[in-house]
């Protein structure tokens, strides 16, 4: 182990993270002792807490979410009756997160007359395809961001190609830069980047950066946000990682966001740590992608930053004096063709409008949906909508790491291959190394790109992005890059999943019980 990995291995043992950790698993074992002890020793007690775990078991099974999310909590309160009703209502009572959701919705509120959706924009599309319009009109009412037109998409294949394009857009700044990513580690991308910013902060630039706690938990000291206020950045850390059980911690910011001046914005799945530009490999090649927007489409990605920013600030933003300066004029060679959507999903709001997205691409697709995901953990609703899709005839082809940067993860997708292939999902495994991209491609027309997995933490737990295409120039970027990457990758056949270990099976489908907190 060389030096620096020490350093960091050390770090890990003896810092803060575990710390957390152990304080973590001292309340997890109080809390399992005591309720243990309640219900062999004192019977009335246990009958009381027996009754009240069916009452929540019932209350489980009465709210609006998936099924499946639901049986993962039915299962230990029912296995452990005292202890998994005290700790599921323990999680619902937290005060702090019901205090954040309402601040949220406040930001929601304030930013909402900033995010109207242009009626002639609506129109446009509607004239154009009315099955795209439906989509829209839901996003506008139930997500709160309208689709744009007079927007230029440039998609990126690669972290490697992304990277000296955000450096440069960076460089550009005269007003602000916003950021926010799930993922910052010091080395040549972050510190290339940090170099840009607190030199533009110098110039007077406003610099606002925002990293998740759990995300950097082990990467970045806990006090890092101090040493880029020193640096003239305003930096703060989304969600702290604090040695109390809470279920907000299990909310993360999983987003990936730059705006600058308004006028320019960046998403998609790519983070701040060399891995992601192949400067340092952890998983073989790694497969990554992005976009970047210029024009009115911005404006959502602007508002998505600082509503999440201001849900730990006090006082009122000023929304307005962010939006793009209006005497700013795009080069004429910028293609603005086509209709753009950004939009966030939030795990307070009751609303996975991010699965809502991927499903309705795949229920209206005519002849294929091309996905790009790390991960593969589904629920009933993707099941059916993916398997439904391939059993109509349409091509539904899945691109999946053949090196996981997770096993757990990796045991549990192999556990739907099986059904999936049944079904004519074709899958195929990306056999240079890690796919990380975040992708959709669908009958030429429409892609999404951004931070959302095929997973229950990006569809149901975290605060998420994305950006939908129809019908922009970009649309062929994205297909062409998956046709690129589909020749680098092997496909898995039912044959070669019969094969598949018996033993690694047996854990996949245990795992499923488990799914959807992975």
């Amino acid at each position: 182990m060389n030096r620096k990995k020490w350093k960091k291995f050390l770090r890990v043992i003896f810092g803060r993270t575990a710390f957390v950790m152990l304080f973590l698993l001292i309340q997890l074992v109080v809390l399992f002792g005591a309720f243990k002890w309640l219900g062999d020793h004192i019977f009335f007690v246990y009958g009381g807490f027996t009754l009240l775990s069916a009452l929540v078991v019932i209350y489980i099974i009465n709210q609006r979410q998936n099924p499946i999310y639901q049986l993962a909590w039915v299962i230990p309160v029912l296995v452990f009756p005292v202890f998994g009703a005290m700790f599921y209502i323990f999680l619902k009572l937290q005060v702090g997160t019901h205090r954040l959701a309402a601040r949220l919705d406040e930001n929601l509120e304030q930013t909402a007359p900033f995010l109207e959706q242009n009626q002639m924009v609506m129109a446009r599309l509607a004239k154009e395809s009315k099955r795209a319009s439906h989509l829209a009109a839901y996003m506008g009412r139930y997500g709160g961001y309208p689709i744009y037109d007079k927007t230029y998409v440039e998609y990126f294949p690669l972290g490697d190609v992304w990277y000296p394009r955000l450096l440069e857009e960076l460089e550009k700044a005269e007003r602000y830069i916003f950021m926010e990513y799930f993922i910052v580690e010091e080395g040549k991308f972050w510190d290339s980047v940090l170099e840009v910013l607190a030199r533009k902060a110098k110039e007077g630039v406003e610099v606002r950066f925002m990293y998740d706690g759990m995300g950097c938990l082990t990467l970045l000291p806990h006090h890092y946000p101090q040493k880029l206020e020193r640096m003239g950045i305003r930096c703060k850390m989304f969600s702290p990682v604090k040695p109390a059980l809470s279920s907000y911690q299990n909310n993360r910011d999983h987003r990936k966001i730059t705006v600058i001046d308004g006028h320019t914005a960046f998403t998609g799945g790519i983070n701040l740590a060399d891995e992601y530009i192949n400067q340092v490999v952890r998983f073989g090649h790694w497969k990554d992608t992005a976009v970047m927007l210029k024009g009115e489409a911005v404006n959502s990605f602007l508002m998505m930053f600082l509503q999440m920013w201001n849900v730990t600030e006090r006082g009122r933003e000023d929304y307005g004096k962010y939006l793009r300066s209006p005497d700013y004029f795009y080069p004429a060679r910028l293609k603005m063709d086509g209709f753009v959507m950004p939009y966030g999903d939030s795990p307070w709001d009751h609303e996975t409008v991010g699965e809502y997205v991927y499903l309705d691409i795949l229920n209206e697709a005519r002849n294929y949906v091309h996905i790009m995901t790390p991960y593969l953990i589904l629920d009933s609703d993707m099941i059916t909508a993916l398997t439904f899709a391939a059993k109509r005839g349409v091509e539904v082809v899945i691109l999946m790491p053949h090196v996981p940067d997770k096993p757990y993860a990796y045991l549990l997708a192999r556990s739907y291959y099986g059904e999936l292939l049944a079904a004519g999902v074709r899958i195929f495994e990306y056999t240079p190394g890690f796919i990380h991209a975040k992708v959709f491609s669908s009958d030429g027309e429409k892609a999404v790109v951004g931070s959302v997995n095929l997973d229950y933490r990006s569809l149901y737990l975290h605060f998420e992005c994305a950006v939908y295409l129809y019908r922009c120039g970009a649309v062929a970027d994205v297909e062409r890059d998956f046709q690129d990457t589909l020749k680098a990758c092997q496909e898995i056949t039912e044959e070669e999943c019969k094969r598949y270990p018996v033993w690694k099976k047996l854990a996949g489908a245990g795992l499923r019980l488990a799914a959807p907190l992975m």
